[in-house]
């Protein structure tokens, strides 16, 4: 099947482009990027040096896209301009998985009060929000248009959604503090994201409203019935990628760890992107860097009466390109694990 990354050159569309490379079932058929047009894929990525399959970006042309061989596409670019190419590519029947914010959220007026105006709200109701591990497989036939959650969420719902459907948890008082790697912030020049400001240092930022914060809680309410409100504290750590998260949340009565575990194993046995670490033992971004997982663990506080929950994933791969892959495997009957181990 032939495939496509339109934004190929930022860090996402990069790792993307690597994954799709090597993946046994499909053939990267265009990369695109306006500013890059014309250059060969090895000089822009240098370590695609000889195994970049003599591709070289194209401009990001949406008619002639529209109008191509290629199946599926991907959108790795900021939000607003994602919209854009979605409103040519879907109605020419093409498959879209959108990395940008443009169709992760469903609520319209939500959007708008994060984001600003939306460049396509009429792709809204036939798109669909997918989080492998966690959203009913009725969207693969459902769906012409398929958002891939963001990084930060990504560690938040997967710990917190089977915990809320089981009751486990309260649905009140959750804090949720989480360090992301400065690649977070996508490929570009600005000086607080130069080496000398961000080495050696970390810090909060995006308080008390941080626009993923509206992804986060939807899919809460969608998937436990009932709304939820998260008490969200970004850092951007001085590493290149990766998000560590912590919640804190307050244990239902009477629930126990085992309870907990109990939840998650119902929720993701036979899942390969999820481990489960035993309590006490945290997971560590240096262990998750480059793969697909998200490895996450929980203690109970019987002082606070508390559970305090971890996960731990790269933010260009699960928390991106790789679960962007993942959707791709399992919309086409692809292996689930293909192009990801």
């Amino acid at each position: 099947m032939k495939v496509g990354v339109v934004g190929a050159s930022g860090y996402s569309g990069e790792v993307l482009v690597k994954l799709l490379l090597g993946h046994p079932q499909v053939e990267l058929a265009a990369v695109t990027s306006r500013s890059h047009a014309g250059k060969p894929l090895g000089a822009v990525i240098p370590s695609l040096r000889g195994a970049d399959r003599g591709l070289t970006f194209v401009d990001s042309d949406v008619a002639a896209l529209a109008t191509s061989e290629i199946e599926l596409f991907f959108l790795a670019l900021p939000h607003g301009a994602a919209a854009t190419y979605a409103k040519a590519l879907v109605p020419a029947g093409k498959r879209v998985i959108d990395l940008s914010a443009d169709f992760r959220i469903a609520d319209l007026a939500n959007y708008q009060k994060y984001y600003g105006a939306h460049q396509a709200p009429e792709l809204l109701p036939h798109a669909r929000f997918v989080l492998p591990e966690l959203t009913p497989d009725a969207w693969k036939t459902e769906a012409k248009l398929v958002a891939s959650p963001g990084c930060y969420p990504t560690s938040m719902l997967v710990p917190l959604a089977p915990l809320l459907k089981a009751g486990v948890i309260s649905r009140e008082h959750i804090v949720v503090n989480s360090y992301s790697g400065v690649s977070g912030a996508g490929k570009k020049v600005e000086e607080a994201y130069l080496y000398v400001e961000r080495a050696e240092s970390t810090k909060a930022y995006g308080l008390v409203k941080h626009r993923h914060l509206a992804e986060v809680e939807e899919q809460l309410a969608l998937h436990t019935g009932a709304p939820v409100i998260l008490q969200f504290n970004p850092h951007l750590a001085p590493m290149r990628r990766g998000i560590a998260t912590t919640i804190t949340v307050p244990a239902a009565a009477g629930a126990t760890i085992e309870a907990l575990y109990a939840a998650w194993r119902a929720q993701y046995a036979g899942r390969p992107f999820v481990q489960l670490l035993p309590t006490g033992e945290t997971p560590d971004t240096a262990y998750v860097t480059g793969t697909n997982r998200i490895d996450m663990s929980a203690v109970f506080d019987p002082r606070t009466k508390n559970f305090v929950i971890t996960s731990a994933e790269d933010n260009l791969v699960k928390g991106a390109s790789g679960q962007a892959v993942q959707i791709m495997n399992l919309w086409c009957g692809f292996d689930e694990t293909a192009g990801l181990i």
